[in-house]
C-alpha cells in the first residue's frame, strides 16, 4: 500500500462522499509500545477512519537526534498498517504535519495530552473547518525514548 498523501486525500474524499468522518494523529513511532497502542485506539475511536501522519527518518532525526529511528519509515508504516485501528498511514518529511493536515483537513485531530491545547499544530485548520481536537491521556513510562534507555541500560 502507498503511503503518501494523495492516496489519504482520495480516502477522505470517498469518506467525506459516504457521510464518513476522519481522525487524524501523528508521530514517529518508533519501536511501537502500549503507549502508541492507546493513543492510535482512541484517535480511531473518535471518527470512522484513522489517518495516522508518520514522521520521515529524516524527520525523526531531525526532532530525536542522529540515533533515530531505529526501525526505517517503510517498516514503521508497515507496522501501523497491521493494526485494525488504522486505515492509512502518510509519511511526510517536514517537522510537523501542518502541510498535511493543511491539506487532509481532517473531522478530528488526536494528540497526546502532553501537548498543550494552544501548541497543536494543525488544531487552528480542523476547528476552522468545523473539526474538533482530542487530547489522549498517555500511559506513564511507555515511551520510545523509556524503553531504549531500558535496553541501553540493561
Amino acid at each position: 500500500m502507498s503511503h503518501d498523501l494523495q492516496s489519504a486525500l482520495a480516502m477522505r474524499e470517498q469518506a467525506r462522499t459516504a457521510g464518513r468522518t476522519v481522525a487524524f494523529t501523528n508521530g514517529c513511532f518508533d519501536l511501537l509500545h502500549p503507549g502508541h497502542l492507546v493513543l492510535l485506539e482512541a484517535a480511531r475511536a473518535a471518527a470512522d477512519l484513522l489517518v495516522v501522519g508518520l514522521n520521515s527518518d529524516r524527520s525523526v532525526r531531525a526532532l530525536k537526534g542522529p540515533q533515530r529511528p531505529v526501525i526505517p519509515e517503510h517498516e514503521r508504516a508497515e507496522a501501523l498498517l497491521a493494526l485494525e485501528c488504522v486505515d492509512h498511514v502518510v509519511v511526510f518529511d517536514e517537522d510537523t504535519p501542518a502541510e498535511t493536515i493543511a491539506a487532509l483537513v481532517p473531522d478530528v485531530l488526536v494528540k497526546g495530552a502532553d501537548w498543550a491545547l494552544d501548541r497543536i499544530v494543525g488544531r487552528d485548520v480542523v476547528e476552522a473547518a468545523g473539526g474538533r481536537v482530542v487530547r489522549v491521556e498517555l500511559v506513564p513510562g511507555r515511551s520510545t525514548s523509556a524503553t531504549l534507555d531500558r535496553i541501553r541500560t540493561r
